[in-house]
């Protein structure tokens, strides 16, 4: 017999909310992560993209609250590196749950994140600075939080968050239940949460548990990889070629620099390619607006940087360009786990220059994933193999 939600001791009613939304058997992940997080363990699980991750603590959680008396102290503060990312848990839980939520992010005004406090709200998700920041103000009250999840925990212990993030780990009560989660874990995210647990009660420093779910191998089993050679003053041109061969249904592109997004949104349009972009200097409004008509497939290209890389659930994107590559394998691999989503299959492909290239050899190599080399030519996408007269010399990007 197979387990349900309700085996797993999810109550009747939100497993009927879960229902409305197509949701009827819980995930691998979920199967092992919420008996854990029920029994009030701290835990860092690390599970593939597109796997459940955020359902697989929001359930036992939300479920555990609406349980409890309503007492209208913050109860749950959810923490997250991206706006995009906090909105979404917020929209997820508002699916499930008539719970009081505030969503506390920087970049939008304060003060209306402060009123909203008024509230008391019995869940808080945001961002570590902001929410250190509402905690110095005493408009939050860290001393309430009974459980603190870091969405994404390896993006807040990266170098540019991790001080807010370790900040915040500080400023918690000893009995704080700490729950994390990421598709990569690294060494120092592992070794900074449990020593968190340690700092919170000495007298039980193996609190902290790991646990790495059984993937279905959808890096290499359900995502084509393809590399298509381009020097980078002829990547977008390559990028326009690539769109007008393959014809993709729904492209996501990635770029690690926020000045080239508005760059290649505007070369893109100047070709009638319908796209838009953003990034983090972006008007967060506008970056709802964006990624909301990509979700819904009325954008059928959406160029951005990392921000979308990271926990976003948007359903059918068929195909992941990205404009350069970093040595770092986890930045690779969220990328990439923006396709195949939901046992669906997907094409990543790089537009890279001579050393991109060989930085995607050697990730080939570490990840146990087959690349193929593709060309563009007159007017089509083909593998070198296909016309073994034909040299790379002749790649048209026109």
């Amino acid at each position: 017999m197979s387990t349900t939600f309700i085996n797993l001791g999810i109550s009747r009613q939100i497993v009927g909310c879960l229902e409305k939304n197509g949701i009827t058997e819980p995930s691998p992940v979920q199967e092992k992560v919420i008996p854990m997080i029920m029994q009030n363990k701290n835990i860092m699980f690390q599970s593939e993209t597109g796997s459940g991750k955020t359902l697989a603590y929001l359930l036992p959680l939300i479920d555990r609250l609406e349980n409890e008396e309503q007492s209208g102290d913050l109860s749950l503060l959810i923490v997250s590196p991206t706006y995009e990312l906090a909105s979404q848990i917020k929209a997820q839980i508002q699916a499930i749950s008539d719970i009081s939520c505030a969503l506390c992010i920087g970049g939008s005004p304060i003060s209306k994140q402060i009123e909203k406090l008024r509230e008391r709200p019995r869940i808080v998700i945001g961002g570590s600075a902001r929410i250190l920041e509402l905690i110095h103000l005493k408009k939050l009250k860290a001393e309430q939080v009974r459980c603190l999840v870091l969405d994404e925990a390896d993006r807040l212990l990266s170098p540019e968050l991790r001080d807010e993030t370790q900040a915040l780990l500080d400023r918690l009560n000893k009995n704080v239940q700490i729950i994390g989660n990421s598709a990569t874990v690294s060494k120092f995210t592992r070794d900074t949460l449990e020593k968190a647990r340690e700092s919170k009660e000495q007298d039980n420093p193996d609190a902290m548990e790991f646990v790495t779910v059984d993937s279905h191998d959808v890096l290499r089993t359900k995502i084509e990889h393809w590399a298509i050679f381009a020097q980078r003053q002829q990547k977008i041109d390559t990028l326009r070629s690539f769109i007008h061969a393959v014809k993709p249904e729904k492209l996501i592109v990635f770029t690690n620099r926020t000045d080239q997004v508005e760059n290649i949104v505007s070369k893109l349009k100047y070709k009638k390619i319908d796209c838009e972009g953003f990034s983090s200097k972006t008007d967060k409004k506008q970056r709802k607006i964006f990624l909301d008509r990509f979700r819904s497939g009325k954008l059928p290209i959406l160029v951005t940087t990392d921000l979308a890389s990271r926990g976003l659930d948007i359903p059918r994107i068929t195909h992941v360009i990205q404009m350069d590559l970093s040595d770092k394998s986890d930045f690779f691999i969220h990328r990439a786990g923006r396709t195949a989503r939901a046992g669906l299959s997907g094409v990543n492909c790089v537009i890279g220059d001579e050393k991109e290239m060989f930085l995607y050899s050697k990730m080939e190599k570490k990840l146990g994933i087959t690349v193929y080399p593709k060309e563009l030519y007159n007017g089509r996408l083909i593998s070198p193999s296909d016309f073994p007269e034909y040299s790379a010399g002749e790649n048209d990007v026109s």
